[in-house]
């Protein structure tokens, strides 16, 4: 990391608080449209597949080019690309708030995904600038804790602005934000850049298209027949494209996503975890979000407010799992959390029926949602951990880009395998439905906690010449 020549030491207390607000704003918008998607339906005349699109337009966007944000940071400056994407992420909003068609929905979403793409990786970057290394696990769990908050709200502002004005305003509340955060960005964040000096466009466009590719097969696969020529295609598409893809970034002289990153045994294995866990969440809250509705004919907000109990655990526990982390290492608290998550998701498909009373399902909703807490920060400290300080941004976007994808992959997955067994034509269909998939990012889960056992443990800082311990270091076995 390289500071421009007239900038001060980065301001801790301003960038922790505008990092923040664009962190929880990026963030709102993975589930914010989660309750509102059976309004959506009504409304617009969407389809399930269509539905999905309105989900995963902004998440495939969002994992393809997160790389590409933090790229962009290290080349063009942090800040200023910071306060381009929250531009950007402004701009799309108010497109996806004025949609008159699923079709310009999703394309707005896509576009929302791009912004959020530049800002997400570039917050982390610049708060963990910003603070002593010593206190950096407890900025990454604070972090982790606005991430969880921005995740635990969605449903609740998704569902109370539906029912109280239209769905159309789960967007036009991005308007506001965007306009106070872009002259704060640039006022009081301190401009720096990375080692990138050139951008990877061969690599983005195959990983796009790859990614694409698999996504779109998955989707379609189960309306159009999964021996289709065009579902055959688009997924062997796909696979070579992505294997194209890992042979360019092999031997690019500016890689969007370094592979030696990937001989890092904590790079490579926390990175899977984030993988299975979006998965497996995302996918169950895809179809979770929509069964009060569908099922019990409650509102908008009353069904935000049933999955509270889940999404707001990791804004209380999140904070405490960064500070543990520093101490005790990822492994123990990843591994836990996984399998936390993989009981609870497990423990909701053999109790749900469409008339089942909602106090059978707040103990696995707040398993599922603790278990999230304690893979978040971990899994950022121990990333951060595995790289050096100026690769702090491609790591950062690698991370993220990959638990996106794990995010899109489970809801493609698990809404195929929902309209194979189910569907919206009555609750017990869709419970049918739904039961069937549940189980799928229960197992993905489970294989998340497994993998989470090979983490490395911590190892403690080396003594100094003078023979005492360098307090407290603790540091990230590679």
């Amino acid at each position: 990391m390289t500071l421009s020549p007239t900038s001060a030491r980065p301001r801790a207390g301003w960038t922790f608080a505008i990092v923040s607000v664009a962190l929880f704003m990026v963030t709102l918008d993975n589930l914010v449209v989660s309750t509102a998607l059976p309004t959506i339906k009504r409304d617009l005349g969407a389809s399930l597949e269509s539905l999905e699109w309105t989900v995963n337009a902004y998440t495939l966007s969002f994992a393809v080019l997160l790389l590409t944000g933090a790229a962009l940071g290290d080349r063009f400056g942090r800040r200023r690309m910071f306060g381009l994407g929250i531009g950007l992420f402004t701009l799309s909003s108010a497109f996806a708030a004025l949609a008159p068609t699923t079709g310009a929905l999703v394309g707005a979403r896509a576009l929302q995904g791009v912004g959020a793409a530049i800002v997400l990786p570039l917050t982390l970057t610049l708060l963990s600038e910003a603070v002593p290394v010593a206190k950096r696990g407890l900025a990454i769990g604070a972090w982790s804790g606005i991430s969880g908050l921005g995740v635990a709200l969605g449903p609740v502002v998704g569902g109370a602005v539906v029912d109280g004005i239209s769905w159309h305003w789960i967007f036009w509340l991005n308007v506001p934000t965007g306009l106070v955060l872009i002259p704060l960005a640039l006022r009081f964040l301190t401009e720096s850049r990375g080692p990138a000096d050139k951008l990877d466009l061969p690599g983005i466009g195959l990983a796009g298209a790859g990614l694409l590719g698999l996504v779109y097969g998955i989707v379609r696969g189960q309306a159009l027949g999964w021996t289709s020529a065009t579902i055959i295609g688009a997924l062997g598409a796909g696979v070579v494209l992505l294997a194209a893809f890992v042979a360019w970034e092999a031997r690019a002289k500016a890689p969007m996503l370094p592979l030696r990153f990937f001989r890092s045994r904590g790079f490579a294995t926390t990175n899977g975890v984030s993988l299975a866990m979006f998965f497996g969440v995302f996918g169950s809250i895809f179809l979770l979000s929509q069964f009060f509705q569908t099922t019990q004919g409650l509102s908008p907000l009353q069904s935000g407010l049933r999955v509270l109990p889940w999404t707001i655990m990791p804004m209380f526990v999140a904070p405490v799992a960064g500070i543990l982390s520093d101490r005790i290492g990822a492994r123990p608290l990843m591994a836990t959390g996984l399998a936390l998550q993989a009981i609870a998701i497990g423990w909701l498909a053999a109790v749900v029926t469409p008339t089942v009373a909602y106090g059978s399902l707040i103990v696995p909703f707040m398993l599922a949602g603790a278990g999230m807490a304690l893979v978040f920060a971990p899994a950022a400290n121990a990333v951060l951990g595995s790289v050096r300080p100026e690769e702090a941004g491609q790591a950062s976007g690698a991370t993220n880009a990959i638990r996106e994808l794990g995010g899109v992959l489970g809801v493609a997955v698990l809404a195929s395998v929902f309209t194979a067994h189910g569907g919206y034509t009555s609750p017990q269909a869709y419970v049918d439905g739904m039961t069937a998939a549940l189980p799928i990012g229960a197992v993905v889960l489970a294989a998340g906690a497994v993998l989470a056992l090979f983490i490395p443990g911590l190892k403690r800082a080396p003594a100094t010449d003078h023979g005492m311990a360098e307090a407290p270091a603790l540091a990230q076995a590679a």
